[in-house]
């Protein structure tokens, strides 16, 4: 049914468990899987020119990296066929990003993990993954933290 998985990695257990459904779902049929994580612009942390951004840049580089071949690591003992992509959020949000990658490559499934945050918490962290099923023209499957 899915040809082309698409699942966003964060290096958390929330993105580890999605990335665990969507080994499920390509073991009862053949597909290509992506993994992707997104380096978002995190400029606005800093107002007062005391951060290093390009130390900063280099260092989100590194963790997006390793989490990439982690978690292509764990696709591959599975014996699935994996690439990756590390993407630039060049001041986009993530959720867009995410979107836009999903069909660039033409993915047909995105998979993706949700902390399923409420109230005051999900107003003040948002979610990725909401704004990324509100924006997709793929089905997405949301896969919650434990």
């Amino acid at each position: 049914m899915y040809k082309r998985i698409l699942v966003p990695i964060d290096g958390g257990s929330t993105s580890e468990r999605a990335l665990q459904e969507a080994i499920k779902l390509i073991d009862a049929q053949p597909a290509l899987l992506r993994l992707v994580y997104v380096l978002d612009d995190l400029r606005f942390l800093d107002t007062e020119g005391y951060v290093d951004y390009v130390e900063l840049r280099v260092l989100t580089a590194k963790i997006g990296e390793r989490a990439l071949t982690k978690a292509k690591e764990v696709a591959q003992q599975a014996d699935i066929t994996v690439e990756t992509a590390l993407i630039e959020a060049n001041g986009e949000g993530v959720a867009h990003v995410i979107d836009a990658e999903a069909d660039r490559w033409g993915a047909d499934l995105i998979v993706i993990g949700t902390h399923g945050r409420a109230g005051f918490n999900h107003l003040l962290f948002g979610s990725v993954a909401e704004g990324v099923v509100r924006g997709a023209s793929v089905p997405v499957l949301l896969v919650r933290s434990e």
